[in-house]
This record gives C-alpha cells, sequence and structure tokens, in this order.
C-alpha cells in the first residue's frame, strides 16, 4: 500500500531513487522547513518517542531515514555509547555531519548512506532503532521493517514516529488545511521543489496508519507493540520488541 506515490512520478524510477533524489534536492533547506511547517512540534514528537525508550538503555542505537540527523542528536539523552544515522540521501547526511561537527557529537554519531531494506549489518547489532517520519518513504514496508527488525538483537526495541490523519475537530479540519495547501506553497517558495512537498501529504495519505500499521509490524515478527498518538492524532509513536 502507498508504493505507487512517488514525489515525481516518473515512469523510469522508482520510489527509492525520486526519494534520494528529493531529499538531495531539498537538504540544504530542510531543517527550517521541516521545523517551520510542524510549527517546531516535530521537535516535542521527538522528545517524547525518546522518553519511551529510556527504559529499554540502548547503548547502541540505529536511527533509520535520519535526515539531518534531529532523532539521532535527541537520542543522546539516553547516554547511548553509539548511534549510527542512516539515510538514502548523501545530501542530507552531508548537512547532518556538519550538524554533528559542529555540536561536537561526531565522536558518538556516525552518519552513514544506506538503504533500510538492504542493510549492511550484522545480525543482532543494535539495542534500539528509530525512524521519525520515515517509513512512508521506504519502497518496501514489510522489507524495510523486516530488515530492521534483523539488525536488531533479540529483546531490543524498534520505534517509529510517522505522520497519521487526525480524526478529531479541529485538528482533522486544520490539518487538512495545512497539509492541502500551506506545506506545498510554503514548500515551493523555500525549496523551490513542488513536488517534494505535494508528496508529503501524498504519501501521508496513502500511509497503513494505527492498527493497520501494528498489523504489518505484527506481520513481519515484532512483539508487544504500542502506538501513542501525539499532537491530537496528526502523528503516532509505535513501538514494538525484537
Amino acid at each position: 500500500m502507498g508504493t505507487k506515490v512517488k514525489p515525481y512520478n516518473k515512469e523510469e524510477s522508482s520510489k527509492k531513487e525520486e526519494v534520494e533524489e528529493m531529499f538531495d534536492n531539498i537538504s540544504g533547506k530542510y531543517d527550517f522547513l521541516n521545523h517551520f511547517l510542524s510549527l517546531g512540534i516535530d521537535k516535542i514528537w521527538r522528545k517524547k518517542a525518546i522518553k519511551l525508550l529510556k527504559p529499554f538503555q540502548p547503548k547502541v542505537i540505529m536511527d533509520m531515514a535520519t535526515g539531518t540527523g534531529d532523532f539521532a542528536i535527541e537520542a543522546l539523552k539516553l547516554n547511548p555509547e553509539r548511534v549510527v544515522g542512516v539515510d538514502l540521501s548523501n545530501g542530507m547526511l552531508e548537512v547532518g555531519r556538519k550538524k554533528m561537527k559542529k555540536k561536537s557529537v561526531d565522536n558518538i554519531i556516525e552518519m552513514v548512506q544506506g538503504d533500510s531494506e538492504n542493510l549492511t549489518y550484522e545480525d543482532n547489532t543494535f539495542d534500539a532503532f528509530t525512524v521519525g517520519f520515515g517509513v512512508r518513504n521506504f519502497q518496501n514496508l514489510e522489507a524495510g521493517l523486516s530488515e530492521m527488525l534483523r539488525v536488531l538483537k533479540p529483546g531490543g526495541v524498534g520505534l517509529v514516529l510517522e505522520f497519521s490523519k487526525p480524526k478529531k475537530f479541529p485538528v482533522k479540519q486544520y490539518f487538512a488545511f495545512h497539509s492541502r495547501y500551506v506545506i506545498p506553497t510554503i514548500g515551493k517558495a523555500i525549496s523551490k521543489d513542488k513536488a517534494a512537498y505535494s508528496y508529503l501529504p501524498e504519501s501521508v495519505a496513502a500511509f497503513p496508519e494505527g492498527q493497520d500499521f501494528v498489523d504489518i509490524m505484527t506481520k513481519v515478527g515484532y512483539r508487544d507493540i504500542k502506538s501513542k498518538k501525539v499532537g491530537g492524532g496528526i502523528a503516532t509513536i509505535y513501538y514494538g520488541l525484537k
């Protein structure tokens, strides 16, 4: 489900290739736009997500679809020994690497180009993984979730923070207006890439959220899965064990 939604809808390219191209295109403006378009609330959601991981005390963490590394930086609150940020887009990773150097955390956080569906890590490598607003960009959702489960240690925890579709007034109406008009208009004006910010609401609309996503996690082998809505249902945190 959702695999047909691609940023540029070119016949000859895969979703994976288009997502990589899109993030390379917008990498320079991504951080500013992300915080601006979510009104800074995305930072609060990441903080909440990391708090949920505290009881697990993970020492080696992978942040998948890390982008410029905001979730990886937030994960430092867990006092890990090592965080690996993985992303398809080298443009985003380059912005992230500069950020890590500036914050003097590049000794703990490593930024690596990689693909969620074909990770180079051994089985049972990580105590935890996080994915912030990235799973809906996967070309094959089940393959990506399975592969991330493979590299988790037994008893390790996988956490996904992803947009969902709010159901209640007035959040539902505001979110619909914001994603249909505000995000594409401002995104295009600032990043000069209209397709990237039209793709965002389209990919959210096509994403299997709530119980549908929990069912997919269950199907590929996660257990004890919990989900928690944040921001009045604009996003949901899902987490489960290996």
